[in-house]
């Protein structure tokens, strides 16, 4: 499909990246434009036995990787590196997330393409930065969800610490970086010079504290695990219902009088021990004691209807199932058709931007492809005949 009208229309990337934090980043280019160049060793020589995304055509990796041409390049033989040079030379932006230290090893660093290209956006992502005394440790996500403190905040009280259910470092120093790269770009317009951006695991994970961070940093105050109770508004949490359970937001003064009201406790309101913002916080087992004895007398849909109707925030808790039968998620269109791929026809997870005058497609433009799929393609464009393809092709240059 078209992508004329997409912001990043005319930017070419070269993905060098792989698992799920680099790709996260380059998908947010892909998504909305750019023409992204996967770059992968040839087959006939990849050690490669398996990634830690599961098979080409599972799931995870299908979805991590729309939008992308694949093109298959032995960075490590000299011919193969000259490709991968002359193809920087054209592009706007080159990703990568590998050790610190392997990037300058291949000869693919900023600092190489930077001779080549002065224009050139180099975006690298690593777990612990790209200097300093861990610049050369591999980082993957859960290592990171216990250093940077998530996983101390994470869980029941009491039960050791818990990692949550998604890969957040991994997932978050890509959005970081994506918009470090964005920016690198709209800045190149006036200056007419690119520049190395960089983020890590650790650094995301940190600023992902936000307000657990600061607390520590303005106060000395460390936060510790709450489960499934707001560490700072009472009452905001889940609660019991007759069928299940529910999310609840009532901690404000006004919220806590309307809910109280609602739930047939307006003598709530005025109890002594739940009468202001600390009685409430100091109190908060015997106050969800109260509230529960109320909620659990009718079901979670009758009490996330009654909320909507009086203003408090509430809401179901869904598996991922129920997620995608929601009829505000199917208005948002958040499962994205792809249609075309070896691996079938099926939806993958959309990018959350909504714009005014700039739309994306109804469908994924580009398939997520098979591997070195638009090798030939890309030599073409390059220029060279079939002869000179053919010949990389036999010495597994590419």
């Amino acid at each position: 499909m078209s992508s004329d009208n997409l912001p990043f229309t005319g930017i070419k990337v070269l993905d060098l990246t792989a698992h799920r934090a680099g790709p996260t980043s380059v998908r947010l280019l892909s998504d909305w434009g750019a023409d992204t160049i996967k770059i992968e060793q040839p087959e006939a020589i990849s050690k490669d036995k398996g990634s830690i995304l599961g098979a080409r055509n599972g799931f995870d990796l299908q979805n991590l990787h729309r939008n992308k041409r694949s093109m298959t390049i032995d960075l490590k033989n000299p011919e193969g590196l000259e490709l991968f040079y002359e193809l920087v030379k054209t592009s706007d932006v080159v990703v990568e997330n590998f050790r610190s230290q392997t990037k300058h090893r291949l000869k693919v660093d900023y600092e190489s393409c930077a001779k080549i290209n002065p224009r050139i956006v180099y975006g690298s992502l690593s777990g612990f930065g790209q200097d300093g005394p861990y610049d050369n440790r591999p980082g993957v996500d859960q290592i990171l969800q216990g250093m940077g403190g998530l996983m101390s905040v994470t869980g029941i009280p009491g039960q050791g610490p818990v990692r949550v259910g998604i890969p957040i470092c991994d997932l978050t120093s890509g959005m970081f970086l994506g918009f470090g790269m964005a920016a690198a770009l709209f800045e190149r317009e006036r200056s007419g010079k690119g520049q190395w951006v960089q983020t890590s695991l650790l650094q995301a994970i940190i600023a992902m504290m936000d307000f657990q961070a600061a607390r520590v940093l303005k106060d000395g105050d460390v936060p510790k695990q709450m489960g499934n109770d707001h560490p700072t508004s009472v009452p905001t949490g889940v609660f019991k219902t007759k069928d299940g359970h529910i999310n609840i937001a009532a901690s404000g003064g006004v919220l806590y009088e309307r809910f109280c009201t609602s739930i047939g406790r307006a003598d709530l309101v005025e109890d002594p021990r739940f009468i202001g913002f600390q009685e409430r916080s100091d109190n908060r087992d015997a106050l969800r004691k109260e509230i529960e004895g109320e909620t659990q007398k009718e079901t979670s849909k009758h009490w996330v209807d009654m909320m909507q109707e009086v203003g408090v925030p509430c809401g179901p808790i869904y598996n991922m199932g129920d997620v995608f039968d929601d009829p505000q998620v199917k208005h948002l269109g958040m499962a994205w058709p792809m249609r075309g791929g070896s691996a079938g026809d099926f939806p993958v997870v959309k990018t959350p931007i909504i714009m005014s005058r700039t739309q994306q497609a109804d469908e994924v433009r580009l398939p997520t492809p098979d591997l070195s799929q638009h090798t030939e393609e890309v030599l073409k464009e390059m220029g060279y005949d079939a002869d000179a393809i053919a010949d990389l092709k036999e010495r597994n240059i590419v």
